[in-house]
């Protein structure tokens, strides 16, 4: 089932290496990492993906910058596990704190894990989800809180964005001299609702990761703020970049028509976090996936049974 409606995307594709001057990405099974800055100079990592991929990281550091080159800093968009996954192992190897929203520090301090996925809003990623971990992640006092002036430590030029829906301490990175934005998980540029289009990787906008989405009042405003920048180049923590002429048209458009899904948990409310993460989540809604695959079993055995009878 598609829960959303999303926006085919008419600029002419990046490439799926290189984003932008001084940004390449760096693709880990379905999420992406970003190097960014320039060989020679100073260079931050953001995002760091999946646990268990810290060395993939590394080595793409390594190629761009050569080796016994540290990152300056180590950026999260925001603490879930496949966007920071890695962020202990590289921030021990590399010596290099790990800067969050200070409303993400709950989560990447060990005080609180994130409120539960959100299976019921269905698509091929909610069916998924269902075996993806909420909770939060300890790095060991390397946690930071970004500068309150906008600035980003080891990325001159950019400034970060609270893009809170996703999680309540989300931030997405946008360079004004050319208007690239990393919109982090404020939005995707494939559809994740559907399994042909996550295996495809068909760029268009779509909707954050519904399942982990806790508050689709945040999400719908922070994707019109990212709208009002007139990015000129997008990248996105789940899907290809994208940049060109018609992308900040596109993404207006995207932010005009935006939709939640038609039901889920946090569709109607909204979880609610602070500063010691977690403070209120509202109830579930039924899950029907259990008792369908139930059903399933039983009419599976019966029809066996029945077949063995007339054998």
């Amino acid at each position: 089932m598609e829960t959303t409606l999303d926006v085919p995307i008419h600029s002419e594709p990046a490439s799926p290496s290189h984003v932008a001057r001084g940004v390449e990405r760096v693709p880990i099974v379905f999420v992406n990492a970003y190097l960014v800055g320039d060989p020679g100079g100073p260079w931050a990592l953001v995002d760091s993906g999946l646990p268990g991929f810290a060395s993939r990281v590394r080595h793409a550091a390594e190629r761009r910058f050569g080796r016994d080159r540290p990152p300056g800093a180590i950026i999260l968009t925001h603490g879930h596990f496949d966007h920071a996954g890695s962020a202990a192992e590289l921030g021990r190897r590399w010596e290099t704190s790990v800067y969050v929203h200070p409303l993400e520090l709950p989560f990447l301090t060990g005080r609180s894990d994130y409120p539960p996925q959100d299976p019921t809003v269905g698509g091929a990623l909610g069916f998924l989800s269902r075996t993806f971990p909420h909770t939060g992640i300890d790095l060991g006092g390397r946690a930071r809180p970004l500068p309150r002036d906008g600035t980003v430590p080891g990325m001159p030029g950019w400034r970060w964005i609270h893009t809170p829906g996703h999680t309540a301490g989300h931030v997405s990175l946008f360079r004004d001299a050319d208007r690239v934005l990393l919109a982090g998980d404020a939005l995707a540029t494939l559809n994740q609702d559907s399994a042909i289009a996550m295996v495809t990787q068909r760029r268009e906008f779509s909707v954050p990761p519904a399942p982990f989405t806790t508050d689709w009042d945040a999400a719908h405003a922070s994707v019109r703020h990212l709208a009002s920048l007139r990015p000129s180049a997008i990248s996105a923590g789940h899907g290809l970049p994208v940049r060109g002429s018609r992308v900040a048209s596109d993404l207006e458009r995207f932010a005009e028509m935006f939709q939640r899904p038609p039901t889920g948990r946090y569709v109607g409310q909204p979880a609610r976090s602070g500063e010691n993460g977690v403070e209120y989540v509202p109830p579930p809604v039924s899950d029907p996936l259990p008792r369908q695959l139930i059903l399933g079993v039983i009419a599976a055995a019966a029809l066996i049974a029945v077949t063995r009878r007339r054998s």
